[in-house]
């Protein structure tokens, strides 16, 4: 059993339950605490004497003057009750986040969020919590989103958007994509800890401030339509129906029926003939200047 109770422990109690506080440990984290049921003839303050060495059970205790040995039997026997309070761990993609950091919850929530960012430079970083590589990696993407607060970083955990993951066409991990304004998704890529450079240099050459022309475009067209015929999502898009503009055709000017009056006659077109008179009709001008 490991060492819990330190070297100056005290143990207090007034007429029925006894309790073992310990300050200080070697290298233990969790705080032991010890209820026994104690006779009324003994003293109301306990003190627990010990070596430097040794476990717990089995040092000496004086007890109003009388000196025992505490062991598991007698622990067991008078019915102890132990508890041990150890304080919730965070999971390993918790730890180190920044407030530019944000862990999305679903399709919306991806598509609000690239909507909403603007011009701002967003990255995407598909993960795994089984994924040793992301894990490794994580710590050195909070290090450069801290020092970076003008990026956005979303984290999409693959297993509990696996189907999400399905309909971006994301199925290799660690896996980031980075969007930009009206550019929309500028870059994509997989990277490990051996091959952040190619991180690095993505961030530096797509943040540089610059105004975007258009509207925030987030996700490409055909992403947002596979999201939305995904049935096991809750993202419904409804793509809006593109119509080819007709061509304006210029207004005929109106003319005043006075014009027409008073206006110079205009000549008839010449009704059409066939060809066979045509023909005849350039034969009997041929006759005529033949002097026939």
């Amino acid at each position: 059993m490991a060492r819990i109770i330190s070297n100056d422990c005290k143990l207090s109690d007034r007429n029925y339950y006894g309790a073992f506080a310990c300050n200080q440990s070697e290298n233990l984290s969790p705080v032991m605490v010890i209820k026994m049921p104690v006779s009324s003839n003994l003293a109301s303050n306990l003190t627990v004497r010990s070596s430097a060495d040794g476990d717990f059970f089995g040092r000496r205790l004086t007890l109003g003057g009388q000196e025992t040995r505490v062991s598991t039997q007698l622990a067991a026997a008078s019915g102890s009750k132990m508890s041990i309070g150890i304080g919730k761990s965070l999971r390993w993609w918790d730890k180190g986040i920044q407030p530019n950091m944000k862990e999305i919850t679903g399709a919306e929530d991806l598509v609000e969020s690239l909507l909403n960012a603007g011009d701002k430079l967003v990255v995407v970083d598909f993960f795994s919590p089984g994924c040793g590589g992301c894990k490794a990696l994580h710590p050195k993407l909070c290090q450069l989103a801290e020092m970076n607060p003008d990026v956005q970083f979303l984290q999409v955990n693959y297993e509990e958007h696996k189907s999400m993951c399905y309909s971006l066409n994301v199925h290799v991990l660690p896996f980031f994509r980075f969007y930009r304004g009206a550019e929309g998704r500028v870059c994509s890529f997989s990277c490990t800890n051996a091959t952040i450079k190619k991180f690095k240099d993505a961030l530096a050459k797509y943040k540089p401030d610059r105004c975007s022309l258009g509207p925030t475009k987030g996700l490409e067209e055909k992403e947002l339509v596979a999201l939305g015929a995904n049935r096991d999502l809750s993202f419904v898009y409804d793509p809006k129906p593109e119509c080819p503009e007709k061509e304006a055709v210029p207004p005929v000017p109106a003319v005043a029926a006075s014009s027409l009056l008073s206006g110079p006659s205009l000549p008839l077109p010449r009704p059409l003939t066939s060809t066979l008179e045509m023909k005849e009709d350039n034969k009997d001008k041929t006759l005529v200047s033949s002097g026939r």
